[in-house]
């Protein structure tokens, strides 16, 4: 006689009872189907062992990147030294032209020729100033072309080529000319980033030697730190001596820097919410009490209008309003208020118009 025993798994397993002779006709047949039985619940509890397993170490997985924790994997690399605490200068220095009038045109011909035009004039000066440049890109050999020409009659050429040679390596010439004097110069720019750091050498070329301007910024799990010089060749004297620090996350950035040795800065980011960011940056001199910093922030009202303001040590308070009229058409107004000087004048506006096609 069999009987069918139910486990705890809801497994059905087959077991013979043996009421009566024990060596009955079934009895192989029997047993045959319990082994099976008990090496398919054995696959099965094995197969779910695994899949607990893989469960519990699916964020730890070291070559499925689909896998690995929120936040980590392949790096970025780092930015440049002089791009190191950029996030903290744009909220205080973008957005504020007071004391300028500006129009900028941006335009790209059918063949992909970009063309951009400005001109500007300072309220306080009367001197009025401008600028051509066109960019030029051949993407198949990673080339791009860039001429300059501007009201002071200077002509600028520069030449670069990226990832090309080596993965990551950047490689730019970059030459002026002006007429009116006979001054040339020229500048090979080299630089290299790749996972972790990012590193830049550029040659200064004059008739008494080149001057040498090397920096170099490493990154791990959002820490920065950064080296620049400038070495004269033909003095044999280090001219530059710049040392820097910071915390990148991401709604939060610190910098902290030394120049030569006697100059010491720091500025502080931090994005509050999708629409308010804020800035604070400090920076003193050593020898000197005084210290000067500046506070600011910037609001996005909507998608097309933004309202940014700051005030430093000085007690001068600037305003800033940005808004997008159409696609390719933005208008900035800015503001200069003394704030120690209310009533005496002084103050200044700033009118910007940007147009693109």
């Amino acid at each position: 006689m069999d009987c069918v025993l139910l486990g705890e798994r809801g497994d059905m397993v087959d077991k013979q009872c043996m009421l009566g002779d024990k060596d009955g006709p079934d009895m192989h047949g029997s047993a045959k189907s319990r082994d099976m039985a008990e090496n398919d619940v054995g696959s099965e509890v094995q197969h779910k062992t695994e899949e607990v397993k893989l469960v519990e170490n699916k964020d730890h997985c070291g070559t499925c990147v689909h896998h690995a924790p929120k936040g980590n994997g392949t790096m970025a690399a780092p930015p440049s030294y002089a791009d190191l605490g950029k996030s903290a200068k744009d909220i205080l220095n973008k957005g504020f032209g007071y004391g300028i009038l500006k129009l900028d045109v941006k335009t790209k011909s059918q063949s992909g020729v970009e063309f951009a035009t400005s001109g500007s004039n300072n309220t306080d000066t009367g001197k009025s100033g401008g600028h051509l440049e066109t960019k030029y890109k051949v993407s198949d050999l990673g080339l791009n072309f860039n001429q300059k020409w501007n009201t002071d009659n200077t002509l600028t050429t520069e030449i670069t080529m990226e990832d090309q040679l080596a993965k990551g390596l950047k490689i730019g010439l970059d030459a002026s000319f002006v007429p009116n004097t006979g001054k040339k110069s020229a500048k090979l720019k080299t630089g290299y980033k790749r996972e972790f750091v990012n590193v830049g050498c550029d040659l200064d070329f004059d008739m008494a030697g080149p001057t040498v301007h090397a920096a170099a910024v490493l990154g791990f799990e959002g820490w920065l730190a950064g080296y620049q010089l400038a070495f004269d060749t033909a003095k044999s004297n280090l001219t530059q001596n710049n040392f820097a620090l910071g915390y990148k996350a991401g709604d939060f950035q610190l910098h902290t820097s030394v120049n030569d040795g006697t100059e010491f800065g720091g500025s502080i980011y931090q994005k509050v919410n999708s629409n308010l960011e804020t800035a604070v940056q400090l920076a003193w001199t050593a020898g000197s009490n005084n210290t000067r910093f500046g506070i600011g922030a910037k609001y996005q009202l909507d998608k097309d209008t933004s309202l940014s303001a700051k005030v430093n040590n000085a007690c001068l308070v600037g305003v800033g309003y940005t808004q997008t009229l159409r696609p390719g058409v933005k208008l900035t107004l800015s503001g200069l208020i003394d704030g120690k000087n209310v009533n005496g004048g002084g103050h200044k506006i700033g009118l910007g118009f940007e147009l693109e096609a």
